[in-house]
């Protein structure tokens, strides 16, 4: 079976999460594009960026599990997803230890990451949201050994 190509993968993307909106009430599509490009400008592959596009169709219930497992997506792709694919009550000291020991996962979740905690994006959130989710993106970015922003 053909691997779909990133573009397949981005269409695909966009119809699973259509109608999805952000915190900030945004299209949740422009989060994908945002970590794509980020997985793109540090200079991950085809495969992270494929993963890029579906960091969060499997957390989201965008996707399931099963039409990922049957999906026309390499091996490598699938266990980045699923890799970033955090479980319900997972301790983030847990979902950063998958992270790290899937190969191409720690650059996904990085660029997922840098753009989570962007302060233009997190400026539109009311003070106490905003102060939570930055001391979350901050500690996962420690566990997994990751730079302040970048």
């Amino acid at each position: 079976m053909t691997p779909l190509t990133v573009a397949q993968v981005e269409d695909l993307a966009r119809r699973a999460h259509a109608g999805q909106t952000d915190k900030a009430g945004r299209p949740y599509a422009e989060h994908l594009a945002a970590v794509a490009e980020g997985v793109r400008e540090r200079g991950g592959d085809e495969e992270q960026i494929a993963a890029a596009w579906l960091h969060d169709a499997v957390e989201d219930d965008a996707l399931t599990e099963e039409w990922l497992a049957g999906a026309a997506l390499t091996a490598r792709t699938k266990a980045i997803v699923l890799a970033l694919t955090k479980r319900a009550g997972e301790p983030p000291e847990e979902y950063a230890r998958r992270i790290l020991a899937t190969p191409g996962a720690p650059l996904v979740k990085h660029a997922d990451l840098a753009h989570n905690a962007d302060p233009a994006r997190l400026a539109v959130l009311d003070e106490p949201t905003r102060t939570r989710l930055a001391g979350k993106y901050a500690r996962m970015r420690a566990l997994l050994g990751q730079p302040e922003q970048g």
